[in-house]
């Protein structure tokens, strides 16, 4: 690794080299110093740190810094270190350029043919065909007596390209503007992320951007570290380092052993200070992504044939938080057991959804041709018995290119291009509007999966309750007070220990600070069950800081951090009379354990045996308990100078204590919550709580809640009891030991982060419910990243949350507040409305469109909507309508129902029968005009117009009638589930309105002076009228259709539903190092026509789910910049195309027993 990173200084500038050279801008350290110094680790680092620097305060005086003030905050010095060492930023990959995606929205197959089509269509139009012998050659052009009819033959080719153009733009402009959304959303989080410095001897929060080398940083437990440092003072302190080096055991760092810190690691326990040495690209995570961008570009050309079979787009992103930890270790284990990433549910019904389409379109359009050539051939040389003529074979091929266009007009109708687009915008649209509902979604497919959950489990603290702690009753001097007693009523000595317990042991980070605005409470900062505590100490009169003052934090001699194994933390600090004294506190039942003394009323020690501890906590505990308080108890150990232990031997140290008290600490229920609560209830979604606290204070709180209701029944379960009931006799879980727990169980007390991540993967994985269950988690600690990982949507606690937990999490909750989670229910379900509103009213068009054209041209040899036609209505119908329907708002109605179920069609009967209903209706108005349509309105018939002739009135009516019936259809669509007023809330979203009277608006245009290119001829007003009453003739037809009964339809099928199990190929579940859809690329191999709509399908998609996935999908999503973990493959694997994404998920569906892919 060292070598690695030393041949990467090349990459700097070598001017910025020379700046340094004798000691860059007045320190005196260069930036290459500073760099070999991270590269090394342990012994060698301190040895070098010794001989280079003295200790680390040499090196903050070298720095300019001072390790308990930190820097001076003025510009020019934070601006000329920024200079001289860099900034804390990784400069992202470049985005694709606005012409890069418009050359890959040329790559659709369907538009090329059109292209080409198109062109040949131009060229034969410019051949004027030598000599007259035009009669020779059939009834080629009747209607060219007029010159000018004959030379705009070239108009039509050109509308076509100009048509192309059009769709190519727009592909491009909506890729380019998500891609830009993406990165806002992206940028948004990395302002968001701030890290603790000390400048001026203040604590200042910075964003993470602004940290400079020699700022003093506070690191504590639930970091990510941003920059490079080196150690100055520590307590306990763990670091997770294996997204550097892949070792999963934490690593201890202390000042006298291993004082590195190293970016993008993890610190798992204990708190310390650090000077930052390295930011930015010189950081240890920078110089990783230096090579891997050097290493990316040789890599690009070795994806390209891999991305040329792939047919999907690599959309390049770059990571969510510049570095991203990943268990190396552990992947690679479980490479071998893990089946892929499911895809989303949407994704996989509408990827189905688009190739059942696409392939019937294909056929269609094809035996359109088919049938039109062989007319043309067997009416022209059999039935007339004309002879090919070498003369007139430009005007045959004229007629072939003719067919084929129409051939291909079909397709392009039958091929729902907008789906992928209205996926897009719908969840684009719903992404942006729940930022103002308080959820930041990171990952696109949470919000859809959001809405088929059916399973919430929820942390108790800071999610259901305010998280602001305060202490309500106390057990001091063998006296229970129930509310905060008089100081005078403690004898000295007791208040006194107690001050300095609550003072000492807990973090110095955490403090109470005086409120804001006037009359407003006091503001808590830091841990909030210690501010609680620190609270208590002011309502006793007592003040905490001065004893902090005292006694610094680089006094304390030895302090135990609190972690989710100990359930309690411990401090220990030097007597006057060189004895040891250490203060504990801790959940009450684990730490009394340890208790064997206790205080009286005179503050003196009195023995605490087993039986008065079982006595303390029926008649103490337990009533605090029920009152929905977390009772913690805090108690002290004297140690002589003489009897100093073996600080290491946790047990022995932390035994043998003396109780000065316990308090019941209150966190409020968030008044909002029952109602949120009991809104899920009725949407059909479990809630379940699972917190660390007591059983009786969990039972008390989820009564509040609303979580568990009196006479039903219900399982509150203790961690213990729950791993008792879920293992068998060797200690390994049972999923149908599971499965008889999880349904009833609504409360898991006591529980910690595995039982969380047991319950979840349990849940999902258990196959007893009709439809595998959809699980979302709440979570706020380093602790809970398992869970949030397992989880179908992870949210993490904006407010409350360590970095850890936001990283491995879908959406954050900017509140931190249940009620969020409710609106992101009702955003998730209003998203897969959406996409079913616009496949009803697409598909109807295609349906008619199809039919249209399919019949007419066999009958009358001409489709009467002409391609240029077909690609308005397929714009209209596309890109329009998904804009439209895709941006209806969310009403609170769709609570009312239970969530769709991963194997619910997407197509349901209702909207089968809605679909099948207005297709008769449009098909019988338009086979009615093509075959009478002119004795009724008295005007010449515009079937069997000979090629190049002036467009009819007659087909400009059937056009203008046919998207008439659109546009208020696109009305009918607004409704799926057979509503009768189909106009409600229609005003609530502007957007569908402006998009209907403009597309009626341009319709007009097109009409009257569309001409030649769009085929039209101008209509008189009494035919406008006409259409336009044929038109509103679909909202009465609407009507009527929800008049029949869905129920006894029964000969409806639905469609669209997610692949089957038994679909699944055994080579699809060969998962490993190439992760590669197998159904897909058979597809692929076929290099079939619709193969853009699913493409565009998938690039969405891909984007959508970069970062979900866990192994690479061979040359679709390459994340290059997204991880440290790569350095292994880069340097190890043989195939340098694989990279593999390491803050995806480790443990996507390892539960799944058959390893099927469950849809």
């Amino acid at each position: 690794m060292g070598d690695m990173a030393n041949s990467s200084i090349e990459f700097h500038p070598k001017p910025q080299q020379q700046r340094e050279a004798p000691h860059a801008g007045g320190f005196g350290c260069t930036l290459a110093e500073l760099r070999s110094l991270m590269e090394l680790r342990g012994a060698e680092a301190l040895q070098k740190v010794q001989e280079a620097y003295g200790d680390v305060s040499g090196l903050c005086r070298r720095l300019k810094t001072s390790p308990t003030e930190g820097l001076a905050d003025n510009a020019n010095d934070l601006e000329k270190r920024r200079q001289i060492y860099g900034q804390n930023f990784i400069p992202p990959k470049q985005p694709k350029t606005f012409l890069q995606l418009v050359w890959e929205a040329l790559q659709d197959v369907t538009l090329i043919i059109l292209e080409v089509a198109a062109i040949v269509s131009l060229g034969l139009s410019f051949y004027a065909p030598p000599g007259e012998e035009s009669e020779a050659c059939g009834n080629v052009s009747s209607g060219a007596e007029d010159e000018g009819e004959a030379e705009a033959g070239w108009i039509e080719g050109a509308a076509i390209l100009l048509s192309v153009i059009c769709v190519v733009l727009v592909t491009a402009f909506n890729d380019w503007s998500k891609e830009k959304q993406f990165r806002g959303l992206q940028s948004r989080i990395e302002q968001e992320q701030k890290f603790t410095v000390i400048r001026n001897g203040q604590l200042l929060q910075v964003p993470v951007a602004a940290l400079v080398v020699g700022d003093i940083a506070q690191v504590k437990y639930g970091d990510l570290l941003p920059a490079d440092g080196v150690l100055i003072q520590g307590n306990d302190l763990k670091i997770d380092e294996s997204s550097l080096t892949g070792e999963s055991d934490h690593v201890r760092k202390s000042a006298d052993k291993d004082p590195m810190l190293l970016s993008g690691t993890h610190v798992m326990e204990g708190s310390g200070r650090m000077v930052v040495t390295a930011v930015g690209v010189n950081s240890q995570t920078g110089i990783i992504f230096t090579l891997l961008g050097a290493g990316g570009e040789e890599e690009e050309k070795k994806d390209k044939k891999a991305k040329k079979q792939d047919g999907a787009v690599a959309m390049e992103m770059q990571p969510l938080k510049s570095a991203e930890g990943g268990e190396m270790e552990e992947r690679e284990k479980k490479k071998a057991s893990v089946p892929k990433k499911e895809k989303s549910v949407l994704q996989g019904k509408l990827t189905k959804l688009a190739v059942q389409i696409g392939k019937a379109g294909l056929v269609m359009s094809a035996i359109t041709v088919i049938i039109l050539v062989l007319y043309f051939v067997i009416e022209t040389f059999v039935v007339k018995g004309r002879v090919w003529l070498a003369e007139c074979t430009p005007v045959y091929v004229q007629y072939f290119v003719k067919f084929f266009i129409i051939g291909v007009t079909v397709l392009v109708v039958a091929v729902p291009e907008g789906l992928p687009l209205a996926v897009t915008i719908s969840l684009a649209y719903s992404v942006k509007k729940m930022m103002k509902d308080n959820n930041l979604v990171r990952h696109l497919d949470a919000c859809e999966t959001m809405g088929n959950a059916t399973a919430i489990c929820s942390d108790k603290t800071g999610t259901l309750t305010t998280n602001r702690m305060t202490v309500v009753q106390s057990y001091l001097g063998d006296t229970h007070y129930k509310e905060i007693p008089a100081p005078s009523a403690l004898t000295p000595k007791i208040l006194d220990l107690l001050v300095h317990a609550i003072s000492i042991n807990s973090a110095y980070t955490s403090k109470i600070l005086p409120p804001e605005k006037e009359g407003a409470l006091p503001r808590q900062v830091g841990n909030k069950t210690e501010c609680a505590l620190l609270g208590f100490v002011l309502d006793l009169k007592r003040d905490f800081q001065p004893v902090r003052e005292r006694i610094p934090e680089d006094k304390l001699y030895k302090v135990y951090t609190f972690n989710s194994v100990r359930k309690s933390m411990s401090t220990v600090i030097c007597m006057p009379d060189g004895g040891f004294r250490l203060f504990s506190k801790g959940a009450s039942e684990i730490l009394l354990k340890k208790c064997t003394n206790i205080l009286n009323s005179n503050g003196e020690l009195r023995s605490f045996r087993p039986r008065d501890r079982d006595d303390m906590v029926k008649k103490i505990i337990e009533p605090m308990a029920c009152d929905g308080l977390r009772t913690i108890c805090i108690a002290y150990r004297d140690f002589s100078a003489a009897q100093e232990p073996d600080w290491e031997n946790e047990n022995e140290v932390v035994g043998d204590l003396t109780c000065i008290a316990i308090v019941g600490i209150e966190d409020p229920v968030r008044p909002e919550v029952p109602e949120a609560i009991r809104k899920c209830q009725r949407a059909g979604i479990t809630v379940r709580m699972v917190t660390g606290d007591n059983i009786n204070t969990a039972r008390a709180i989820a009564a509040k809640c609303g979580i568990i209701q009196p006479g039903e029944d219900f399982l509150c379960l203790e961690g213990k009891e729950f791993n008792r009931r879920i293992r068998n006799e060797k200690g390994e879980i049972e999923q149908e030991r599971l499965d008889k727990v999880w349904p009833k169980l609504r409360v898991l007390a006591r529980s910690s982060p595995t039982d969380k991540h047991t319950l979840v993967k349990g849940i999902i994985d258990s196959t007893t419910g009709e439809q595998r269950q959809v699980v979302a988690v709440t979570g706020d600690g380093t602790n809970d990243g398992p869970a949030l990982k397992k989880a179908d949507v992870g949210f993490a606690m904006g407010i409350a949350g360590t970095d850890v937990a936001k990283e491995a999490s879908d959406i954050i909750l900017t509140d931190d507040n249940f009620t969020s989670i409710v609106k992101a229910v009702m955003w998730g379900r209003n998203v897969y409305d959406s996409i079913s509103k616009f496949l009803q009213f697409q598909l109807t068009v295609n349906v008619v469109a199809v039919i249209v054209a399919f019949t007419g041209a066999c009958i009358t040899q001409d489709s009467p909507l002409k391609a240029v036609q077909m690609l308005w209505v397929n714009l209209i119908m596309d890109t329009f309508a998904s804009l439209a329907l895709a941006t209806e708002p969310p009403t609170e109605s769709l609570l009312l129902r239970k969530p769709y179920g991963r194997d619910k069609p997407l197509i349901s009967r209702t909207m089968m029968k809605n679909i099948l209903g207005h297709a008769a209706y449009q098909l019988t108005i338009i086979f009615t005009l093509l075959f009478v349509g002119e004795l009724f309105f008295d005007i010449d018939s515009g079937r069997n117009a000979p090629l190049h002739s002036p467009p009819s009135e007659h087909y400009t009516i059937i056009f203008n009638t046919f998207v008439m019936m659109q546009l208020f259809n696109e009305i009918n669509a607004r409704k799926i589930h057979g509503e009768r007023n189909v106009f409600h809330g229609i005003f609530g979203n502007p957007i569908f309105c402006t998009i209907v009277l403009g597309t009626f608006a341009i319709q007009i245009v097109i009409v009257q002076f569309g001409g030649k290119p769009f085929s039209c001829s101008p209509l008189s007003t009494e035919q406008w009228l006409w259409c336009l009453f044929v038109g509103v003739g679909e909202l009465v037809w609407g009507q009527v259709i929800a008049t029949i009964p869905t129920s006894q339809l029964k000969c409806l099928k639905e469609a669209g539903h997610g692949p089957g199990k038994d679909e699944m190929t055994d080579e699809e579940l060969a998962e490993g190092e190439e992760e590669i859809d197998h159904a897909e690329r058979e597809l692929r191999r076929g290099q079939i026509l619709w193969f853009r709509g699913l493409n565009r399908i998938q690039t969405q998609m891909e984007v959508v789910s970069t970062f979900k996935r866990s192994g690479s999908f061979q040359g679709a999503v390459r994340r290059r910049s997204s991880v440290l973990s790569q350095l292994h493959d880069v340097t190890n694997l043989s195939t340098p195309t694989h990279v593999i994404l390491s803050a995806a998920n480790p443990t996507s569906a390892a539960g799944n027993p058959s390893g099927e892919s469950i849809p």
